[in-house]
């Protein structure tokens, strides 16, 4: 879990299905969630739409900010939070779109930002409810 969170990093749900589809490479991250290697946004839309699969979009930014200086422990704190509200929506994909760091009253912090993806067979988005069920799905795969 040494891996330097930038911008254009993707994370991807640990979810069997989808990895073994799509053929996709992942190092572990954080419990249940990998990142993608060699992978950015446009080459993973290109295979994900190859397997006949979509990849979607969410527009609103989701995003956690952390005291202390920009640095790879500080940022993947940031990412393991903004992981979290990804997972509560039921979401299996996160690209990092932003890094900032800044200082307030003399106290460095870190704000990393991203936007939510979503990765499934069907065209249409599926609902909250049918993304729990495939959440809970993988949960049970990966034991």
């Amino acid at each position: 879990m040494t891996r330097e969170i930038e911008v254009g990093t993707i994370l991807l749900e640990d979810r069997p299905a989808i990895t073994q589809a799509l053929e996709l490479e992942s190092e572990s991250f954080s419990e249940g969630w990998g990142v993608l290697k060699t992978v950015g946004a446009p080459a993973l839309e290109l295979k994900v739409g190859a397997a006949g699969w979509r990849c979607f979009f969410l527009a609103g930014e989701v995003k956690a900010t952390v005291f202390g200086s920009l640095g790879i422990e500080n940022s993947q704190r940031a990412v393991r939070r903004i992981l979290s509200k990804v997972r509560e929506a039921n979401f299996n994909c996160l690209e990092v779109t932003r890094i900032s760091a800044g200082r307030f009253l003399g106290i460095p912090y870190s704000t990393i930002a991203g936007h939510s993806r979503h990765i499934q067979q069907a065209w249409i988005l599926q609902g909250a409810k049918e993304r729990r069920n495939a959440q809970t799905d993988a949960d049970w795969a990966r034991g």
